[in-house]
């Protein structure tokens, strides 16, 4: 038998089955799996090991005749000790001959390396980790911030762009050396990269007591389909509720601080706010508000007066928002008061999608949906 129209070769040139297997075998790449597991403060999975100084995620290579899939379960198995299916691919990696240090002994031709969702794990999946009596030493969760400082270079570019996509919900992304050919907003301005803007303060329902100092007045602003503005660092890629410190002008009203703060930070107008709840801070003198609000219109983007910089702003979903936050164990409660004070709003829950970013200035509507009126 022949094989026509080799890959380059000649147009019309014929090429045995043979030659044409040893072509292919001479361009062959390795075959690689990992998966990303969080838990629900948001932060990795990664494994100590005996073998090299930096860390892993779960995974290895995928063996003769193996899927990539099956390849996750076994490993998660091997290292884990825990039996879970695999069926959702947050990345595919092109890893290239110098991306990595490997010995020339070792003749690494490149590798095709998949990043698999392992999920959310709460306390209890978390609690039947088994680890192997090699190999594995420890496992432990960290801010995905931390990942650069525990993982090889190339490691940590990969799960962290792993991570953007599985938030972002767009669908497995192609990368090549750990970096989407295709950057999204998330990965332009390496969101997570920085460590995420830490509050874990109890959370209460209602006004904070009037012998609170009011620290900062914060807003979950809603366009009609259900998503809220966030803004987003340009340095940094932390993110931000609309909002902000009183100041003398507002003459003690949080709504007015909030009004002032969200048109400075995000050029963002919204309807008649509810409040919430809020946070206190460790010594309990000092009270955070929360609120909600249905977002009316957003402005063309300009530099914020008290920082300078210009925020980028996009629309996402409150689950999408909330895991580029630290907000801890009362995340759960807070969370749960955003979608009451949605419902009260007369707002449709969102549905999951990928992030928009808002770039020229925009008017909602009610019955409207956000992404039509957005661009970017």
């Amino acid at each position: 038998m022949t094989t026509e129209s080799i890959p380059d070769e000649p147009p019309n040139t014929t090429m045995s089955d043979e030659a044409y297997g040893a072509l292919r075998a001479s361009a062959a790449l390795w075959v690689g799996t990992s998966v990303l597991i969080t838990n629900t403060l948001g932060q990795v999975l990664i494994q100590h090991v005996d073998y090299r100084d930096t860390c892993l995620l779960p995974g290895g290579a995928v063996d003769e005749g193996e899927s990539p899939a099956h390849a996750a379960t076994r490993e998660l198995m091997e290292e884990l000790g825990v039996t879970a299916h695999v069926d959702r691919g947050l990345a595919v990696d092109w890893v290239s001959t110098g991306a990595v240090n490997t010995p020339a002994v070792m003749r690494f031709p490149g590798e095709i390396l998949h990043v698999f969702d392992g999920g959310t794990w709460d306390d209890d999946r978390i609690a039947e980790i088994r680890l192997p009596p090699s190999e594995i030493t420890a496992v432990e969760f960290v801010e995905p911030a931390r990942l650069p400082e525990l993982l090889a270079p190339a490691d940590a570019r990969r799960a962290l762009s792993a991570l953007r996509a599985r938030i972002n919900a767009a669908g497995a992304v192609l990368l090549e050396n750990g970096l989407p050919i295709a950057p999204t907003v998330l990965d332009r301005l390496a969101v997570l990269q920085t460590t995420r803007p830490k509050y874990h303060y109890p959370w209460h329902e209602g006004p904070a007591p009037q012998e609170l100092t009011v620290a900062q007045v914060w807003a979950w602003l809603f366009a009609p389909d259900g998503r809220v503005l966030i803004l987003l660092d340009p340095d940094t890629g932390s993110a931000l509720l609309p909002g902000g410190k009183p100041e003398e002008q507002d003459q003690g009203d949080p709504v007015s601080t909030l009004r002032r703060e969200a048109e400075e930070e995000a050029a963002a107008r919204f309807g008649s706010p509810l409040l919430l709840g809020h946070v206190t801070d460790p010594p309990g003198r000092r009270a955070y508000l929360r609120h909600a609000a249905t977002l009316t219109g957003v402005g063309p983007a300009r530099p914020d007066p008290a920082t300078g910089h210009t925020y980028t702003r996009i629309l996402a979903t409150p689950e999408q928002a909330s895991e580029l936050f630290d907000w801890g164990p009362p995340a759960a409660a807070h969370l749960a008061a955003v979608h009451r004070a949605r419902r009260q709003l007369g707002i449709p829950r969102a549905a999951l999608q990928p992030v928009t970013e808002l770039t020229d200035g925009i008017r909602l509507h009610p019955g409207c949906t956000g992404s039509s009126q957005t661009a970017g």
